[in-house]
């Protein structure tokens, strides 16, 4: 079964969004092996995403795809397309989105794939919860059936 894991900064406290993303994940089990893991989020001491994005890089592994304001715009059909592509070569694609803070440079270097769902800012715990829609939209483009219209 494919593997997919969202690596993530921070803690979701919002029970409504923590139900989203669980309904989500629940929905991608059909498809793949889904797990989150989360790096703890720093006090913005200066050097947060310096050691945020440390223990992001460490935890690093398969075909990356970052959330990067600075990305390439997909649309669903890419994202799928490129999830697809990706497990050619490796059996877990893992989806990385940064702390409030951002990603060092190196953790950009470090990704196969950035992507942005626009230019706009979003909150970083809403952003979890597109990000679990998107890639159950993009199993389901995949796979064929009718979820995306």
């Amino acid at each position: 079964m494919k593997k997919l894991e969202i690596l993530c900064v921070g803690k979701i406290k919002e029970r409504y969004i923590n139900d989203g993303i669980d309904e989500y994940l629940k929905r991608l089990g059909r498809y793949c092996s889904v797990s989150v893991r989360e790096i703890p989020d720093r006090q913005d001491d200066g050097r947060a995403a310096d050691e945020e994005s440390k223990e992001l890089l460490s935890a690093m592994s398969g075909y990356v795809i970052l959330a990067d304001i600075g990305g390439a715009l997909f649309t669903s059909e890419q994202l799928a397309d490129t999830i697809d592509k990706a497990y050619l070569t490796s059996d877990k694609v893992q989806f990385v989105i940064g702390g409030s803070r951002g990603v060092t440079d190196a953790v950009r270097r470090r990704a196969d794939c950035r992507v942005s769902f626009g230019r706009m800012t979003f909150p970083h715990r809403l952003m979890r919860l597109i990000a679990a829609e998107q890639l159950y939209r993009a199993f389901t483009i995949t796979a064929g059936t009718s979820y995306h219209k």
